[in-house]
């Protein structure tokens, strides 16, 4: 466990978790296990204070974070959070879950990861700007195309990255739209990356379904967060003939045996926000949405929500892990000696950093796919990666979030061990 002053020591921080998932695959590296506490550090981690005049002319402060994990595959990639409940902690474990993530799927990046302190619900679309902008600027020095690429995340979108592509942008004196993804078509970005990850989660869902005999057809489906992720990942299950029975976002829980009509749920959680109020299911209490009657449980929403006593409870056969770090270790335990399996956040939800990517290398040659080129190699990608990560499991009879470390760590590993250490 660390011994950094800066770090939550609980036994679910995410940075806690991420270590526990560490232990369980060094066993499994071989030689490269001589290297790997090179996972459990953090390459840099830049705090930084952003100041914002807001509205009333009053000034407020807030606490950012940009922490790059691992560098050793490429520039550090991941995406750009704005929550109340940020920390230093979960952004350190969420750089730490990129790095992971992006070299089992084998793309050229190390980890990253950033966020602010902050409700964005109570700024005004200008206070949200200058934040943003404020930001960039203080994480500028160690941003770029070939060292750093932001991406959307919790509370961040198209907008707010076409703001940081800007304000880098101009301080550095020329357009640099490779600087982030996920940004609007017109500037750079690519399409099909704003239902990236719900479709990662689809495929992954899709094939696990196959390895276990579950028709999705009929199929009952939960989806815990119904934000891009998981709205998208229910459209694409739905449209596979599955229904969905069940979802909870930060506005409520709903429950509807018979499945949802996502047809008038789309628009609702567009009007209002979220799914509270849809007239079309029941209300629930959020915490009997562990209990609910489904085949397919899909965690797309923040980090630590499946505990070992919601594990123990849940009656889904297959847990589609579409947020980053949903599932606590004990709970992990708790499912595998149920026979659930899990698809882990590392594999499951990398389509929308894959599709960065494809949006990353579009930028540089100035020439863009169509939407179904991009889904057809998003595709393939997951399915091959899944695959290679299953065969480990396989090998090793161990689950499938320790195979996927194995695949993605050796990786890692290997590339630190052949760049060596300088000076």
């Amino acid at each position: 466990m660390s011994t950094l002053s800066y770090v939550d020591e609980s036994a679910d921080s995410p940075w806690s978790t991420y270590l526990a998932q560490v232990d369980r695959v060094v066993p499994y590296l071989g030689p490269l296990a001589r290297w790997a506490e090179t996972l459990k550090h953090c390459k840099r981690a830049l705090i930084v204070d952003v100041p914002i005049e807001l509205d009333d002319g009053s000034v407020a402060h807030y606490e950012g974070f940009r922490v790059q994990h691992n560098l050793s595959r490429g520039p550090g990639k991941g995406g750009v959070r704005y929550h109340p409940a940020v920390t230093l902690d979960e952004v350190m474990a969420l750089a730490a879950w990129m790095s992971v993530k992006n070299a089992a799927v084998n793309l050229p990046y190390g980890g990253a990861k950033g966020g602010i302190r902050v409700d964005p619900k109570t700024l005004s679309i200008k206070e949200l700007e200058r934040l943003t902008r404020r930001y960039t600027s203080e994480i500028g020095i160690i941003i770029g195309p070939q060292q750093d690429i932001p991406a959307p995340d919790v509370n961040t979108n198209a907008q707010v990255m076409a703001w940081m592509m800007d304000t880098y942008s101009m301080n550095v004196g020329a357009t640099a739209t490779g600087v982030v993804t996920g940004k609007p078509i017109h500037l750079g970005g690519s399409l099909g990356r704003v239902k990236a990850t719900g479709r990662g989660v689809f495929v992954t869902g899709r094939e696990a379904a196959r390895r276990i005999n579950l028709e999705l057809q009929g199929a009952r489906v939960a989806v815990q967060g119904f934000g891009n992720v998981g709205s998208s990942a229910a459209e694409l299950f739905h449209g596979a003939g599955a229904k969905i029975v069940a979802a909870q976002d930060h506005t409520g829980t709903i429950v509807n045996p018979r499945g949802l009509d996502l047809a008038t749920l789309m628009p609702h959680v567009r009007d209002s926000g979220g799914v509270a109020g849809f007239a079309g299911a029941e209300r629930a209490d959020d915490e009997s949405f562990w209990d609910v009657d489904c085949d397919i449980l899909i965690p797309a929403a923040l980090e630590g929500q499946i505990t070992a006593a919601r594990a123990r409870r849940t009656k889904a056969k297959l847990v589609l892990e579409g947020a980053n770090g949903p599932t606590l270790p004990a709970a992990d335990d708790v499912l595998g000696d149920r026979g659930i399996l899990v698809v882990p956040d590392v594999i499951c939800n990398a389509g929308g950093v894959t599709v960065s990517y494809f949006e990353w290398v579009q930028d540089f040659s100035s020439f863009f796919w169509t939407e179904d080129e991009i889904n057809l190699r998003l595709d393939k990608i997951m399915v091959g990666a899944l695959r290679r990560i299953w065969d480990t499991a396989d090998q090793h009879k161990i689950s499938l979030r320790t195979a996927t470390f194995a695949v993605a760590c050796e990786r890692i590993l290997m590339a630190r061990q052949e760049r060596g250490l300088y000076p």
